[in-house]
């Protein structure tokens, strides 16, 4: 990794936990530099200034979502569950996605310029439900959306409970089985 790919790493990192605790607004550019190691004229030589270093950290943790956790239209309920861990790994991915919806995107589309990628999921739904492995009274669209807020339940946006990497590993497991047989339920062709 060069010096610019360590200093641009450490100034992501810094941001990412200053973002996901006080949002675009309320984060402090000067906090970031403090720890981070890096002055604010570096910070904004690298990125530009805040509202673009949000910009790269959301982009980061959603990309690297859809990195670590592939999609799989044949298994949504795995895709599912698969999801939770990621959530459980990655707090801050739900964090930013909430602050980012509050100051920024209050409705419609979170992703601009992910469209396409979300596209390719409803393209590989759309196949499920032709082949009959899907329900296909649903539109893919609305498949996508409970699919990925079911798998959130226990992520950092939910209003019930908040699932944390200090529980023991039968709470999570106990909450993947229910999320696989639930989803495979809701999912399953309609008789």
């Amino acid at each position: 990794m060069s010096k610019a790919d360590k200093t641009r790493a450490l100034i992501l990192d810094a941001a990412t936990e200053e973002f996901a605790a006080h949002g675009i607004a309320g984060a402090r550019v000067d906090r970031i530099a403090e720890r981070s190691g890096m002055s604010k004229p570096m910070i904004y030589a690298y990125f530009g200034g805040k509202d673009k270093l949000f910009d790269a950290v959301f982009e980061v943790h959603v990309i690297g979502n859809s990195e670590r956790v592939p999609f799989t239209a044949h298994d949504l309920a795995g895709y599912a569950s698969r999801l939770y861990d990621d959530y459980l790994a990655d707090p801050a991915l739900m964090r930013l996605l909430m602050w980012k919806r509050l100051e920024r995107e209050a409705t419609g589309y979170l992703y601009p310029g992910l469209e396409e990628i979300d596209a390719q999921h409803l393209r590989e739904i759309v196949g499920q439900q032709r082949i009959g492995t899907v329900r296909d009274d649903l539109k893919a669209e609305d498949v996508w959306s409970l699919l990925i807020a079911t798998a959130a339940t226990w992520a950092q946006n939910s209003i019930t409970n908040v699932a944390m990497t200090s529980e023991r590993s039968t709470d999570h497991q106990r909450r993947k089985s229910a999320l696989i047989e639930f989803m495979t339920a809701a999912l399953s062709p309609v008789s």
